[in-house]
């Protein structure tokens, strides 16, 4: 077999392979969408486009309940776990990526085990903690318990790029009267801005997407996020099941994590990609 008919089999291989990928992760949202826009017995039907689409499971997603609300609950509570996990999270790299003290692997290593802990393993403590703090049913409730997920990581990650910058430019800076502050907000911030996006994406979505805090925090309606909304969706009676109702809220609450992820698919490239060649 030539040369050439092994490059056009590989490239037939690796075509395939990814089309098969992309069946296997984008086949449940398309499914989503179609069982959104079905209604009554229409939901039985295996057609994948329906053939009488609607869009009544929408507005009576916002209808019923304070959905809107519960979007707006859960921007409020993801952005602000981000901006406290990249603002700590970057002063703690710093500390750990550039200055020498003993006991420094210890503490990275524990910070990297935190993170590993399940959740209901700390829920009763955490728990206790935020009913003594008075904030319970609050959103800064959820926020300080995202921390405990989102910032472990953040601190590992950012630790692992901040290693990766020349030491010359610290050096460079420090020779011209420049304070430790002012080389990690005007020399190495710049420099990790495609890290900062990539961690600061997958932290909003892990707190966009955590339910079990969510669920043992919030106790009213306008205090829910909406992982805990949607589980709370219910019907007419005991025995039904609104899949066109859930659908609908499911595809309206993943389409913006996916405009976040096309909008930023260049930063995030260059985050998960720096580093990887040194010098």
């Amino acid at each position: 077999m030539s040369r050439r008919a092994r490059r056009r089999i590989g490239q037939a291989a690796l075509y395939a392979i990814a089309a098969v990928i992309l069946l296997y992760t984008l086949f449940p949202f398309v499914w989503a969408i179609s069982t959104s826009l079905k209604s009554g017995s229409a939901i039985f039907d295996t057609a994948l486009i329906p053939a009488d689409p609607r869009w009544d499971n929408y507005v009576e997603v916002f209808r019923e309940q304070p959905f809107g609300l519960n979007i707006l609950n859960s921007i409020i509570v993801a952005t602000s776990t981000v901006l406290l996990s990249l603002a700590l999270g970057l002063s703690a790299a710093h500390a750990l990526g550039r200055v020498d003290f003993r006991g420094r692997a210890l503490l990275l290593v524990t910070v990297l085990g935190v993170s590993m802990f399940p959740q209901v393993a700390v829920l009763s403590g955490l728990f206790e903690l935020v009913r003594w703090l008075g904030l319970y049913n609050t959103l800064p409730a959820l926020t300080f318990s995202y921390l405990i997920f989102t910032l472990p990581f953040t601190v590992w990650v950012l630790t692992t790029f901040m290693r990766a910058l020349p030491v010359e430019l610290e050096e460079a800076a420090m020779i011209d009267g420049a304070s430790s502050w002012t080389v990690l907000t005007r020399v190495f911030l710049p420099l990790l801005a495609p890290a900062m996006v990539t961690t600061g994406l997958l932290a909003f979505i892990a707190a966009w997407n955590e339910f079990l805090f969510a669920l043992t925090f919030t106790l009213t309606d306008d205090r829910r996020t909406v992982p805990v909304a949607i589980a709370l969706i219910s019907g007419a009676s005991a025995f039904e099941v609104p899949w066109g109702r859930i659908m609908a809220a499911s595809v309206t609450v993943t389409v913006p994590l996916i405009v976040l992820v096309l909008v930023f698919q260049r930063r995030i490239v260059a985050g998960l990609t720096a580093g990887a060649v040194k010098g």
